[in-house]
């Protein structure tokens, strides 16, 4: 049984036209429990929303297996864009789905969302052996992973699982990524006339700029990135500025190495604030893990399968952008995160096309039928 195309199209452009930025996602989330509860699938929610400040909750769907001994696996999309779509308008392009320019197209993540339910409803449908198959659909994902830090996925002994939620090619996966550390920077100089008496104050500006000067930032090595993302301060041209916050960050697949460039930054920010009388208060937060899924693990097997299934070229990447997949492997399930179309994201520019929404859908639920061939690694 083949996936329902017409179907697939219309629900990613049902859930596009649905306004969801972080913590504000109850609508798409209300949605899409009435649509997987009238295909016939166990839904509930956690408490994801009271816990992280949202007003809505992760949504966990079971479709039951029917053949005994085969894994159960997930497939994970989330709910929240990272900008709103309020006033959506959704152009189609030679085969090509786009904004109208003033708002981003939302295909991150509904162009993984809406395959991966099509690819449940396809096996609901066709009545074919699986294995327990689970949809989690996250909230929060594009302001740090914040609803799959708080899903009880250890509760649902799954085996392995697949998030869809990086850009093409479709038929490729990520199976390493890098640690993720924030930085929080507050540069507290002292206050004065700027025009009377300015000798009297200590610029905070001036011992940020000191600071940064000849810090090391971008591209570090070949897979460690630094950055300097945000920097706020000052009251009026005419006081000295008395305070300055800075938000940064830096990754790397190497920890040593990240710790290292992590280090550097902070003694950079000391270094200047001790050398002119400011203070420098300073928060180091490691905002994720990275993971290694090894090329012979079941997760990966099941899924370059599937994508040569397909007639697709199933390499394995490496990114240093983070998904709800480095929480769920913490977590200790098994998980890698699968290509789908949506390109130019976090952009007015973003897109996807229908060919790669399809051949998503397919590869999802390709995904489902060879995990069914495997057997249940019981510890």
């Amino acid at each position: 049984m083949k996936i329902n195309e017409e179907r697939l199209i219309g629900l990613f452009l049902d859930l596009c036209r649905i306004n969801a930025p972080a913590l504000q996602e109850r609508r798409c989330v209300d949605w899409t429990r009435r649509y997987l509860e009238q295909i016939g699938l166990e839904v509930w929610e956690d408490e994801a929303g009271s816990r992280i400040g949202g007003d809505a909750n992760n949504l966990i769907a079971k479709l039951p297996g029917n053949l005994p001994g085969a894994p159960r696996i997930y497939l994970s999309a989330h709910f929240d864009t990272v900008e709103p779509t309020e006033g959506l308008k959704i152009i189609e392009r030679d085969g090509v789905f786009y904004s109208d320019g003033s708002t981003i197209l939302g295909a991150d993540d509904k162009a993984g969302m809406a395959p991966a339910i099509e690819a449940v409803q396809t096996i609901l449908e066709s009545g074919e052996p699986h294995g327990d198959v689970y949809l989690l659909l996250t909230c929060a994902e594009e302001i740090g992973l914040k609803g799959a830090e708080v899903l009880p996925i250890q509760d649902l002994e799954i085996d392995f699982g697949y998030v869809l939620d990086t850009g093409p090619p479709v038929g490729t996966f990520v199976t390493r990524t890098a640690t993720h550390d924030k930085l929080h920077i507050e540069i507290i100089g002292r206050p004065a006339h700027a025009g009377k008496h300015p000798e009297e104050g200590i610029n905070a500006i001036e011992v940020a700029a000191r600071a940064i000067h000849g810090m090391k930032l971008g591209r570090i090595g070949p897979e460690t990135t630094a950055n300097l993302g945000i920097i706020q301060g000052g009251s009026a041209t005419n006081v000295v500025c008395p305070s300055v916050t800075i938000h940064a960050e830096a990754r790397s697949t190497n920890v040593q190495e990240l710790d290292s460039q992590v280090d550097h930054m902070i003694q950079r920010f000391e270094q200047a604030a001790s050398e002119t009388g400011a203070v420098a208060k300073i928060t180091h937060e490691r905002h994720y893990d990275a993971y290694q899924i090894p090329d012979d693990a079941q997760v990966v097997q099941v899924a370059q399968r599937a994508s040569r299934g397909l007639g697709l070229e199933p390499t394995l990447r490496t990114t240093l952008g983070g998904s709800d997949a480095n929480v769920f492997n913490v977590r200790g399930v098994p998980s890698i995160v699968v290509a789908t179309g949506m390109d130019k994201i976090h952009t007015h520019e973003e897109y996807v096309s229908r060919e790669d929404l399809i051949k998503t859908a397919e590869l999802a639920l390709q995904i489902i039928r060879e995990a069914a061939q495997e057997k249940r690694h019981v510890l």
